[in-house]
């Protein structure tokens, strides 16, 4: 073995040792849980920081590191080449170089390092945060201009790169994630739904979920106190919506408790309430307002209840603080709630189910998956479907389940009898 091979090996297995630093640098930065990164940086780990920061700008993480493990795996394949064509003239020098650094550096600078990484990405990340840093911090100009150079390459073929955070990929990945949790046997079903109602938030408008405004108990202003106290009673709602001559023409909201509070001031003579002195003045917000605003909305004006109104102000409906808490736990039900509201279970397995019940609440109740993403309630399901206003009697079968129309009422489906889940030969 001549000298310069007794020093040349050792500077060779030295750069292979770094191009495995780098390959399970770049394995475990991009394979590291945000989450827990940031909740150790919370509590004070300094290395969860580094690892934050560099996933902060991962284009420039990456590039860095890749930058870093080239360059060396080239250099280290010189050097070998240089080494062994000595010993082996000729292109069998170059030959040998080739297969023995391919070899090497699949096998110890790849293939091993990338391994451990994948294993371990939380903890490898936050070993080789530090150096990592280092090379992105000494690398990172030349990075930045290829990147630039990149980019004007691409624009030449009418492909912009935005490198702005995606939020709906963000909120995808967690859904992923949930998923394939409870696809593995760690996360039950009624917690996926609560998280995936969450992350619906953000996608669902007030007009999804609102209470339509036929289903609307309201209080006529005109009628006596006593007969006003009468239907308050009536209502299953401690907030009713008071109108005056027109049910569009909503003055206020009446409040079960203020009612109380002002039936105790008189000493129980009801027809000496004052309505009008205790009703509240009334929240209208768009039918456009999607529900995680909305729930902000409410937190804020601390209120639990607005109408909704659409772009001509025409009353659509109503929204609570409930309806919105009901799309992440589920139906929510006290003394005064019916156990199944328009579901009717039958002996033979289908259901009977109101045409104003949201295709949601149908799902959630059923466990099915019909889809909801152009109309809310079964009737507009069926009416998008069959493309008509189907007559009682009438059948359809879409979405693997039958649907029956048992009652209409001028142009509006009250009724349908839904089956169970079909099978391929059951549909045919």
């Amino acid at each position: 073995m001549t000298a310069a091979m007794i020093v040349i090996i050792p500077v060779i297995i030295a750069l292979l040792s770094l191009s495995a630093i780098f390959s399970a640098a770049e394995t475990s930065l991009t394979g590291a849980s945000r989450g827990r990164m940031h909740q150790l940086e919370r509590e004070g780990d300094r290395a969860a920081g580094r690892v934050n920061k560099l996933i902060s700008d991962q284009e420039t993480m990456i590039g860095s590191v890749l930058l870093g493990n080239n360059l060396i795996n080239i250099l280290a394949s010189a050097l070998a080449t240089e080494v062994l064509t000595r010993s082996i003239p000729g292109a069998w020098g170059v030959v040998a170089a080739t297969g023995i650094m391919t070899v090497m550096v699949l096998v110890f600078a790849e293939v091993l390092p990338k391994t451990l990484a994948i294993s371990r990405p939380d903890d490898v990340a936050r070993v080789l945060s530090a150096p990592t840093l280092l090379v992105v911090k000494l690398f990172g100009p030349v990075v930045f201009a290829v990147q630039f150079f990149v980019r004007q390459t691409l624009r030449v073929f009418g492909i912009n790169i935005d490198m702005a955070v995606d939020v709906l990929a963000a909120h995808e990945e967690i859904r992923g994630a949930v998923e394939y949790h409870h696809s593995e046997g760690l996360v039950e079903e009624r917690d996926r739904r609560m998280l995936g109602g969450v992350l619906d938030l953000s996608d669902m408008d007030v007009s999804e979920i609102m209470v339509h405004r036929k289903n609307i108990a309201m209080l006529d202003m005109d009628l006596s106190p006593r007969e006003l106290v009468a239907e308050a009673l009536k209502a299953a709602n401690t907030r009713l919506p008071v109108y005056r001559n027109d049910s569009e023409n909503i003055v206020g909201v009446l409040h079960a408790k203020d009612l109380l509070r002002a039936l105790a001031a008189v000493e129980g003579k009801v027809d000496a309430i004052d309505i009008a002195a205790i009703i509240r003045e009334p929240w209208f917000i768009p039918d456009t307002t999607n529900l995680k605003d909305q729930l902000n909305a409410f937190l804020k004006r601390r209120s639990h209840f607005a109408l909704v109104v659409d772009e001509y102000g025409a009353l659509q409906g109503l929204v609570t603080l409930e309806d919105i808490l009901e799309e992440i736990v589920g139906e929510i039900d006290d003394e005064h709630d019916a156990a199944v509201q328009g579901v009717r279970r039958q002996a033979d397995g289908s259901i009977h189910v109101d045409g104003s019940v949201t295709i949601r609440d149908l799902n959630r109740a059923m466990d099915w998956d019909l889809p909801d993403d152009e109309w809310v309630t079964v009737a507009g399901l069926v009416i998008h479907e069959a493309q008509t206003i189907p007559e009682p009697g009438q059948t359809f079968i879409f979405h693997h389940h039958r649907f029956q129309i048992l009652r209409r009422q001028r142009n509006q489906i009250t009724a349908l009898r839904v089956s169970p889940r079909l099978e391929a030969a059951q549909q045919d």
